[in-house]
């Protein structure tokens, strides 16, 4: 892929939500071993996309990885890494979220999800992963400055993440890369209280906290990535978390007003996929491929790390 464990010093980051969820566990991976069309159709993208790393979003978990092991197996050049942990779509909280007098539905988990596993994160990569992080249970009630509402009955058990934080180290030939990927609530699908449309602000705001050390150290090389299911200028949510991400000096924003995500009118065109290298990390090259594949398109970063 890209560029070979030899290497040159130029990266090919990319995100993609490929259409690879389903209605239930297991089908996936059914999907996966009969080869269906659309299975093919993805691969083949991915393969043409030549990441280096690549962070796959809305894609099925099961705890062996046996249907991540399965479509890497059927690509063209495998990857010699994966890597992805259990998302928190499907993961039940215990209590009537969406007070339908039912409990274990989609919407009663700590992100919707129809089970346990349901269109979660995956990272593909031609280098070693070396150390993680994973921030997906810190609850949303105590991230600072938190949009959560103060009568919210799940305070206390709400997880800020819908699927995942992660933190993920690379170990390049050079120096580590580190990936800070998530994959956020969609802000729609509720009611005034605008539930989700807080939490979609705050699950993009939780990196500005990461790299205000609110968590920790904050790294040096990185790369946010993933799907924050807002655009900063159209579309529906809370844009000041995201418009306030994309102007830190932090990082580099390498395709600005570029839509990454195409839905029916009247949606219609929207960027909502991000990849947004560190200002630590000179950008060489960065685009969105054109596929039909589904609504989203994969978004690519070409960086030159430093030695």
């Amino acid at each position: 892929m890209g560029v070979s464990p030899v290497w040159a010093d130029t990266i090919r980051i990319a995100t993609y939500a490929a259409p690879l969820s389903r209605n239930g566990p297991g089908l996936l991976l059914a999907d996966i071993l009969n080869e269906t069309p659309e299975i093919v159709q993805v691969s083949e993208r991915i393969g043409a996309l030549a990441a280096d790393v690549l962070l796959l979003t809305d894609i099925d978990y099961d705890r062996d990885l046996r249907a991540l092991n399965a479509f890497n197996d059927r690509l063209t050049a495998p990857y010699p890494h994966i890597f992805a942990l259990r998302p928190n779509s499907g993961m039940q909280t215990g209590f009537d979220v969406d007070q339908n007098g039912r409990l274990g539905g989609a919407r009663d988990a700590m992100g919707y999800g129809l089970f346990s596993g349901d269109g979660g994160m995956a990272i593909l990569s031609d280098f070693p992963i070396g150390t993680v992080t994973d921030y997906s249970d810190a609850l949303w009630a105590d991230l600072p400055q938190t949009l959560m509402a103060k009568d919210d009955p799940l305070r206390g058990v709400q997880q800020l993440s819908s699927v995942g934080h992660w933190q993920v180290q690379i170990l390049t030939p050079n120096r580590p890369l580190t990936l800070l990927a998530f994959s956020a609530t969609p802000p729609v699908f509720d009611g005034p209280e605008d539930r989700n449309g807080r939490r979609n602000a705050d699950e993009i705001r939780f990196w500005r906290n990461v790299l205000d050390g609110d968590f920790g150290p904050p790294p040096d090389d990185f790369v946010i990535l993933g799907i924050a299911n807002l655009d900063p200028d159209r579309g529906e949510g809370r844009r000041e978390a995201l418009i306030s991400l994309l102007n830190d000096p932090q990082i580099q924003d390498p395709l600005p007003n570029q839509p990454t995500a195409y839905w029916p009118d009247p949606i219609g065109a929207l960027r909502v996929d991000y990849v947004l290298p560190s200002a630590t990390l000179t950008i060489q090259n960065a685009g969105i491929e054109d596929t039909p594949i589904g609504p989203h398109r994969p978004v690519w970063v070409d960086v030159l790390s430093a030695p």
